[in-house]
């Protein structure tokens, strides 16, 4: 609610050890300066911020800006769609292509590694789901069945099953062995922007299904889906059950969500609040998270805490 305060930093020259020499603007002050960050604090709003250098940078990869990326579990390979209308997958070590997955009509929206790592699950604005091989870029299997784009995917386990959701407002669980969608999970009547799925807390009620799950699903039970929606709703639905668990209503359209464990959640809005909150009781977040009014596009779990993308 207070005017921004803007400054700016010069670089006056480097030490003998190769640190550079920095000063600040007016109500700025330089703390700790490396070779790879820079502390800057703002004494008035007793706040400080650590900028960081790359570690490295890959500018050959894509033309236009990077929309999703994920790196495979044993940390070699990485694979990204991008604006340009690619999808690659490159080396993490040296940014090097190896392959070039071609096959989705329009923009990719977002790809992810099966736990193996040799395979890739994408999803892009044609409304299908492509399972594609890592080794030769072959793509495996097409999933056809959302009446709109594509927007976020998620895989159950090992990845016998995977889940998508939708523009069409809907979120799918899908069989990988025969290609086959297994139903639909929620039905929102808003865009879902982002999913994800986690092993919920024992005391949960996660409802029992209508009728006698497939023989086909492998490894929901026991498991919440999230849901990231567009109506500003956060809703938490049984996996196999189908059935509604909670619904948290934000400030915002829902960008992002994920676990930090089986009882702690996070999810980020488009006008930069991040909520954690409890699944045991979602009437009063644990905190909410402010740190600028730009969009809230990613979160991570790491180590103790978590990392978060904006838009600015």
């Amino acid at each position: 609610g207070k005017p921004t305060l803007y400054g700016s930093l010069t670089r006056r020259g480097l030490s003998t050890e190769g640190v550079p020499d920095i000063a600040a603007s007016e109500g700025f002050v330089v703390g700790e300066v490396t070779k790879k960050s820079i502390l800057i604090s703002c004494p008035h709003e007793n706040v400080s911020t650590k900028f960081l250098a790359p570690y490295t940078t890959f500018c050959r990869i894509h033309q236009k800006s990077i929309t999703c990326l994920d790196i495979s579990s044993g940390g070699g390979l990485g694979v990204s769609t991008s604006t340009d209308g690619s999808m690659k997958i490159w080396q993490a070590a040296n940014g090097e292509i190896r392959r070039l997955l071609e096959g989705h009509v329009y923009d990719v929206n977002c790809c992810r590694f099966f736990p193996s790592g040799l395979v890739v699950l994408s999803g892009g604005m044609d409304a299908q789901l492509k399972i594609w091989s890592a080794e030769d870029a072959s793509c495996v299997v097409t999933f056809k069945g959302h009446k709109g784009g594509i927007l976020d995917t998620a895989i159950v386990d090992r990845g016998r099953n995977v889940l998508s959701c939708s523009r069409d407002g809907t979120a799918r669980l899908w069989d990988c062995g025969k290609s086959a969608c297994l139903g639909v999970i929620a039905d929102c009547g808003s865009p879902v922007n982002g999913i994800a799925v986690g092993t919920a807390d024992n005391s949960l009620n996660l409802g029992t299904p209508e009728k006698a799950p497939s023989e086909r699903e492998i490894g929901t039970e026991g498991k919440i889906l999230l849901l990231a929606r567009e109506d500003k709703k956060l809703q938490g639905v049984g996996l196999q059950s189908r059935q509604p668990v909670f619904l948290f209503v934000g400030s915002d359209a829902f960008n992002c969500c994920t676990f930090l464990s089986s009882t702690y959640i996070l999810a980020g809005t488009q006008d930069g609040n991040i909520y954690q909150l409890d699944v045991r009781n979602t009437n009063i977040p644990i905190q909410v998270i402010h740190r600028s009014g730009a969009p809230v596009l990613s979160l991570l779990p790491y180590r103790d805490g978590f990392i978060a993308s904006q838009g600015n």
